[in-house]
């Protein structure tokens, strides 16, 4: 045991079926999933805080987390070990955010309020009342240590700042002054329709042709105009990608699968009574998720450990299988399992032959995996973007705000009644998938100059001693950061909301992968979770074939009454 690091306390045991690395909401999902089957779990974070990637910070947190993944680290030789059954080999870690972009224009204000804040690192993300990300916490018990509030609109945006109201519901068709008489007899007749399929009515089904069509397809042969193809597409649908445009399409959505979605929406919208809409979101932010899963992992044994570093892979020097990991305190763990958080790689290590066998058995991560990048904005301002509305999600479909816009940008803002924020101030989270850091930059801009007002004069001083931190940790020079701001600055707008701070930057995205060594995904851009639930149960079929993920007698001891907690 190193001396130096005597503040690392020593762990005993010493094995474990399985050891988790980083307490983002995949790992704490896997980790209370295998603990739940009675597999011995050590569960540890290098961070003070649990969610990681999924975590939610304050605002002079945050910007440090982002900074510290925005750099690889360097590589470095194997190490040398008194033990003759293992080699060891360094960890290293992966850039996972570039162009990462803060403002602030009210630093005395923000720093009086600093720890009210809870930002999300992967926002904007809502929840379905009715999908699977839903049922995983009610049926794990993890919803015991969770509250929800309803989201209360939801809009479709435009160039010129208009914000229209999606009519999503019956009431909603009949009270929508934006439709004509015309426009809302066509919506109507066309929820009937798929009611009546999904309901089984006689008569009424959609032939399997359609089903297998383009949805915007099948949308356009039931006579539907572009707005109300829109609101269905990209405000309830969900769509990432132009629809109408096969070049620039990456994900063609199928009627049948549109319909699925139109279904879960339908089926979310009352689902809870305190929960008005389709959306929820909950309090403290989308790193109470992780939290949960953590409380619910620990409640059935497993070992947590945060602010402890994990340095390097131990690997047996005979058959080059994986045997534990080394800690910075200098302590080897032993297990039979290891999953590692998406910042962790393992590189070739020096010296080694690309045909050695150890290559096909180490997770020697490239960035083969990845899937292109999505862009995230978060801002801060005094005034909500629709009086009297507190949260709410904004859509703007592709094309709506310039032509060369090929994918949706979304816009949630959270009010000081999640507890995100202090009284009187609001956080706006943007997102957009995007190819490069320049298109992603441009996407974000364009919501900001069309929704808010940006000052003509930012806080020098701040944002000097933000370059000077960020130059220290070798994430870029002073001019490269100085120039990475493109915001149009204006004088005040009538009716638009200040900014006071923001954060701009791009995330990688990854999948998550299954060898010796299990890796979890990073935040897709997806609005909800249930692409990265599928992810996860896979992950956890491919390390425990034999077990049952979450059995229905795991929660029969929670104390909840089968219902999420939702707040009037």
């Amino acid at each position: 045991m190193n001396n130096d690091l005597a503040p690392y306390p020593p762990i005993d045991p010493t094995t474990f079926d399985l050891i988790v690395i980083g307490t983002g909401l995949p790992e704490s999902i896997l980790a209370a999933a295998a603990s739940t089957a009675s597999k011995s779990v050590l569960h540890l974070d290098p961070n003070p805080f649990y969610g990681s990637h999924f975590s939610s910070l304050s605002h002079t947190d945050f910007p440090s987390f982002l900074i510290s993944h925005s750099t690889p680290s360097p590589s470095s030789t194997p190490q040398s070990n008194g033990h003759h059954d293992f080699a060891v080999y360094d960890f290293a870690t992966r850039p996972l955010y570039s162009s990462l972009d803060i403002s602030s224009f009210s630093p005395d204000l923000l720093h009086q309020h600093s720890r009210k804040f809870n930002i999300d690192v992967a926002g904007p993300r809502v929840f379905f009342c009715a999908d699977k990300s839903i049922d995983l916490m009610l049926k794990s018990g993890a919803s015991q240590y969770l509250e929800f509030k309803s989201i209360d609109a939801t809009f479709l945006g435009d160039d010129k700042g208009n914000l229209w109201s999606v009519p999503d519901s019956r009431a909603a068709i009949f009270k929508d002054k934006s439709l004509g008489l015309m426009e809302k007899n066509q919506l109507m007749r066309f929820f009937k329709l798929v009611q009546g399929h999904l309901a089984g009515e006689q008569g009424v089904k959609i032939s399997e042709e359609d089903l297998q069509s383009p949805f915007v397809d099948f949308l356009s042969k039931m006579g539907l105009p572009p707005k109300i193809k829109s609101f269905i597409l990209y405000a309830i649908a969900m769509v990432d990608y132009d629809q109408e445009d096969v070049g620039v399409c990456r994900d063609l959505l199928k009627t049948k699968d549109g319909i699925d979605q139109l279904a879960l929406y339908n089926a979310s919208v009352g689902r809870f009574p305190n929960a008005l809409g389709a959306l929820i979101y909950p309090v403290y932010g989308q790193g109470e998720l992780s939290q949960a899963f953590c409380h619910r992992a620990a409640v059935k044994g497993s070992i947590y450990v945060l602010r402890m570093p994990v340095t390097a892979l131990l690997v047996g020097k005979d058959n080059g299988c994986y045997k534990g990991v080394r800690l910075a305190s200098g302590q080897d763990i032993f297990s039979k399992q290891l999953i590692l958080d998406p910042s962790f790689t393992v590189p070739l290590p020096l010296g080694l032959s690309p045909s050695h066998p150890l290559e096909e058995k180490l997770p020697f991560f490239s960035l083969r995996d990845d899937r292109g990048k999505v862009a995230r904005g978060i801002c801060i301002t005094k005034t909500s973007l629709k009086p009297d509305t507190s949260s709410l999600l904004v859509v703007y479909p592709p094309r709506s705000l310039f032509p060369e816009q090929v994918t949706s940008i979304r816009l949630l803002q959270i009010g000081t009644n999640l507890a995100v924020c202090p009284p009187g101030m609001f956080v706006l989270y943007i997102s957009a998938l995007c190819n490069d850091d320049d298109q992603g930059k441009k996407l974000l801009h364009s919501v900001m100059n069309t929704l808010l007002t940006v000052p003509l004069s930012k806080n020098s001083e701040s944002k000097a001693a933000f370059q000077s931190e960020m130059a220290e940790n070798g994430y870029a020079d002073q001019d490269e950061i100085a120039e990475s701001s493109s915001t149009t600055e204006s004088d005040p707008g009538e009716g638009k909301p200040t900014l006071i701070w923001s954060s701009l930057y791009i995330q990688e995205l990854t999948l998550g992968q299954v060898e010796y060594i299990c890796s979890t995904p990073m935040p897709d851009g997806k609005l909800n979770y249930y692409d990265l639930v599928d992810v996860t149960v896979k992950l956890f079929k491919e390390i425990y074939p034999d077990e049952e993920f979450f059995p229905e007698t795991s929660s029969e001891n929670c104390e909840y009454d089968g219902d999420i907690a939702l707040e009037a």
